[in-house]
């Protein structure tokens, strides 16, 4: 039984109410050329579009967005499009991290501002998803996340290729000589053959999964790919189905338990996901009112294998994930270690939603037996250079560097990296430890993606491809390699990895997950007392609110003044 009335929804304020107000709102639907049979009694349906001409991840939500319209109809409901900030991840500089939480609270205050009873909200790339699904969080309503999906794999001369991973593979190559700039045009003119997100388990795809696995979306969404024909389907589904949450008041409070936050990072976990979940999903449990840290990803990283074989801790793509079964499979596989009782936005459990899955590739899904990696995608270490923590993904990095002790070379920016690892001269060898610093929140700002630091040209043509590199910021979520993220305290504001200098000696142990500085307490505290904080990026405008008020990789990078306070009040309708 339906538990809402027409009265009782949000937009009954705006449109069922007989008064000056609700004429004129009245009057300018019908500017538009509808009428009061198109909402009368109807639930509003708020889809929230971050479709774009700069964001090939979201090339086809213009006409996705007709498809959940469709379903709306279809279901009772009227819809309406509401466009916002697209953080297209190749385009936007210095990073789309800068404006995660700025998309969050468009986001929230469309939803907000507007008269709006349920919302669909339509992302993929990186940033996008923990966005929309923060803003939806602090907004409280009804809400249904839909997917842009994976793009086509990628070709070149018969080989597969991903976007990102074998961006930076073939990079290399480049660097190194071994193949021509007729083959690397060819690259560029085949490794991205269709709209859609990266089709690798890089950050877009890895948050699309974690997603689902927390309830928010149609059960198989997250792996669909963006050109099948599947994919308008399931938009046209989520417009059915949001009507229906919406008069059965299914918010996300009801499905956002802590139980579907740890199911969402078993299955992170399951796929070797991206390192940049870790600051997505702090931060959406925070939005939750959930307490949730590092620790927890740690500790979860040790009870679950990666038995996802996709690029980069495995061999195949996004497309054949899907045709392996898909997400529903590898949670079918992880049965026996999630919580199947909790709620979603089918409004059944995650145990229907998964039952009668199977996989179809067991080269692409690996049993819980016969695991890819066994020692867990994602370690947190912790010591005297990481007080609060740092992240590692040791299922795509070279195994002989998890446990390593070398000299630091110390970077002191991202552009003064950028000209020493191209120096022939430059003293290096394949075991000291590349150290940038000033790349975290505050200091990139916006933590960049600069986290898997260039191998040094000079080792490159030597054949190395990989090293122990260590940064306060992230790391694409297509990357791979030996790369140590999110040291926090940041540097900028005078975490320990501030004082780091060339010539200091690191140890690394990720079994005993363990980072280490070499150099006296007494000689530490030297440096800190001689060391001056660098001059804040911005002295005014959106930069300056983000660096005065961001918090630290461990916190999720949230605002503070959005965690603060209790729930903000419906707006007066005057």
């Amino acid at each position: 039984m339906r538990q809402k009335r027409p009265e009782d929804l949000r937009s009954h304020r705006w449109l069922g109410v007989s008064d000056l107000r609700s004429f004129g709102h009245r009057s300018r639907l019908r500017q538009f050329g509808f009428d009061k049979a198109d909402w009368e009694g109807k639930p509003v349906i708020g889809i929230i579009n971050t479709w774009s001409d700069l964001n090939a991840c979201h090339a086809h939500l213009r006409a996705r967005a007709e498809d959940v319209k469709r379903g709306v109809w279809q279901a009772g409901g009227f819809p309406v499009e509401l466009p916002a900030m697209s953080l297209s991840e190749p385009f936007i500089k210095p990073t789309t991290m800068l404006y995660r939480n700025f998309l969050a609270m468009e986001t929230e205050e469309l939803l907000r501002s507007h008269p709006i009873d349920g919302a669909v909200l339509m992302g993929g790339c990186d940033k996008t998803t923990p966005a929309l699904i923060m803003g939806a969080i602090s907004m409280g309503i009804p809400s249904i996340y839909v997917p842009a999906g994976p793009m086509l794999r990628g070709n070149w001369r018969g080989e597969k290729l991903g976007s990102g991973s074998d961006v930076w593979k073939y990079w290399d190559e480049k660097r190194a000589g071994n193949i021509t700039d007729e083959d690397w045009n060819q690259i560029e003119g085949g490794i991205a053959r269709s709209f859609g997100t990266c089709m690798v388990m890089g950050t877009a795809a890895t948050m699309m999964s974690i997603a689902e696995a927390m309830g928010l979306a149609l059960p198989g969404a997250s792996s669909i790919p963006a050109a099948d024909s599947s994919h308008p389907r399931m938009c046209s589904a989520a417009g059915r189905r949001i009507v229906d949450m919406v008069w059965d008041d299914l918010t996300p409070a009801k499905i956002l338990s802590p139980a579907a936050f740890d199911n969402a990072i078993k299955v992170h976990m399951a796929l070797g996901g991206s390192t940049n979940a870790i600051v997505h999903v702090v931060a959406m449990a925070r939005r939750a009112g959930i307490p949730l840290d590092m620790d927890r990803f740690d500790a979860i990283s040790r009870e679950v294998p990666v038995i996802a074989n996709i690029t980069p801790s495995g061999k195949f793509l996004m497309e054949d994930f899907y045709y392996a079964g898909g997400l529903r499979a590898l949670m079918a596989e992880l049965r026996g270690l999630l919580d199947l009782s909790c709620m979603t936005v089918t409004g059944t459990t995650l145990a229907d939603n998964i039952a009668g899955a199977k996989v179809h590739l067991p080269d692409v899904i690996h049993p819980l037996s016969d695991p890819i990696y066994a020692g867990g995608a994602t370690a947190v270490l912790k010591g005297n250079l990481a007080p609060n923590g740092c992240v590692m993904k040791p299922s795509a990095a070279d195994q002989r560097l998890t446990q390593h002790r070398g000299k630091a070379i110390a970077f002191e920016d991202y552009n003064h990296m950028a000209r020493e690892v191209e120096r022939d001269d430059l003293d290096v060898t394949p075991d000291h430890i590349l150290v940038l610093k000033n790349a975290g929140p505050k200091g990139g700002p916006g933590m960049p993606e600069w986290g898997m630091l260039p191998i040094p040209k000079k080792l490159v043509k030597q054949g190395v491809r990989d090293m122990l590199r260590i940064s306060d910021a992230r790391m694409s979520g297509t990357s791979y390699g030996a790369c140590i993220l999110h040291v926090a305290p940041e540097s900028f504001v005078g975490g320990p990895l501030a004082l780091v200098e060339t010539g200091d000696e690191i140890e690394v142990d990720v079994k005993n997950r363990r980072i280490h500085l070499h150099v006296s307490d007494e000689e530490l505290a030297r440096r800190k007392s001689a060391w001056t904080p660098p001059k804040p990026h911005y002295t005014r405008g959106y930069g300056a609110m983000f660096a005065e008020h961001i918090g630290q990789a461990d916190e999720g990078c949230d605002f503070d003044f959005l965690l603060a306070g209790g729930p903000i009040p419906e707006p007066e309708i005057h």
